[in-house]
């Protein structure tokens, strides 16, 4: 398999300003939603992005879009830089890459046909296929796994997993090379998340894409990511194969997540360690010094509260930020259950 990188962020940083000062009605705080986040996903393969609600997962996937604008660092699409291109360049940048958005009720038109949503990115790129419009929607129907007779339905004639089909439908219609799916089964029955977890694997075994898949649900990511990395509160802190990240976590959060995971087979439930977080995460607006898990880590020591750990390289290939990541996977809090 090609190791060439298809979609890169290097330093990804994005402040959102946050309240104002009475005087000069100027923002005095920022949302540190991305704090320096950097990230590759090899042409071909999923690069799985976990973490708890409000780490930052869906702005690092708009900023990896484009669809906002880093407050700085650098986006590589197949190997060009796209981080400052816009009109032209950026509309065609766009071809190659695509989203697949959370709610498949909300990311639709209830007013547009199944057919003009499908076909919309062809008209904004100015693109008239060989066949028609009309039948390169219908192809792409098909390979989803909808009837292309149902062309001219609305939205609210479709059930979720359906228009969850209708998105993905939309987002191969310009042929890219890379799709940010963001959250895309967790609006889903668990049924209906297996049918579109097998279709997207048959997309990127047929058409060779490249995705990077978020979600919250580690069980998902495990099923379909060949790599992943693990966000906490803006910042990654460990990434790596998914094989090596699952099987023996190096950061005590990743280790407190995974064992968060329900265990399907009630004879091994009584092998499972419970790992219970104390605490809230704190606030992007003010996080803490140092460690930003240290808060919440029964591993903490004075020196995680001084200095940040780097994301660093360990015997096993993967990159944990963790001043102490060999006893976070051999030790568990007290509290464990």
């Amino acid at each position: 398999m090609s190791h060439r990188i298809a979609l890169e962020g290097k330093d990804l940083v994005k402040f959102f300003p946050t309240g104002s000062s009475r005087i000069l009605g100027r923002p005095t705080n920022n949302v540190r939603a991305v704090d320096g986040v950097s990230f590759s996903v090899r042409t071909g393969t999923t690069l799985g992005i976990v973490g708890e609600s409000g780490c930052g997962k869906s702005t690092l996937a708009r900023v990896a879009t484009r669809l906002i604008d880093s407050t700085s660092g650098s986006i590589f699409l197949d190997g060009e830089e796209i981080t400052k291109s816009s009109g032209s360049a950026l509309r065609l940048s766009r071809r190659k890459i695509q989203m697949i958005f959370q709610d498949p009720y909300s990311s639709l038109n209830p007013r547009h046909s199944v057919g003009q949503i499908i076909g919309a990115p062809l008209q904004v790129q100015k693109i008239s296929p060989a066949q028609g419009e009309k039948v390169r929607v219908q192809e792409l129907m098909e390979l989803v796994g909808l009837n292309p007779e149902h062309y001219n339905r609305y939205p609210h004639e479709f059930s979720g997993g359906q228009r969850q089909r209708i998105g993905i439908a939309r987002a191969l219609i310009l042929d890219p090379t890379v799709i940010v799916a963001d959250e895309p089964v967790s609006a889903l029955d668990v049924s209906i998340q297996a049918q579109i977890l097998n279709l997207l694997e048959g997309l990127q075994r047929d058409l060779g894409l490249s995705y990077v898949f978020i979600a919250h649900d580690l069980s998902v990511v495990r099923h379909i990511a060949d790599d992943v990395a693990v966000m906490y509160l803006g910042k990654i802190v460990e990434t790596g194969p998914a094989s090596v990240v699952y099987q023996s976590p190096a950061h005590p959060y990743t280790k407190a997540l995974l064992s968060a995971v329900p265990v399907a087979n009630p004879a091994r439930r009584g092998d499972h360690e419970r790992i219970r977080l104390v605490g809230d995460v704190p606030s992007p607006i003010d996080p803490p010094s140092g460690c930003r898990f240290r808060t919440r880590c029964w591993l903490a020591t004075d020196k995680c509260a001084q200095e940040e750990p780097a994301l660093a390289p360990d015997a096993s290939g993967r990159l944990v930020a963790c001043h102490f990541p060999l006893e976070s996977s051999l030790s568990s809090p007290a509290s464990a259950v």
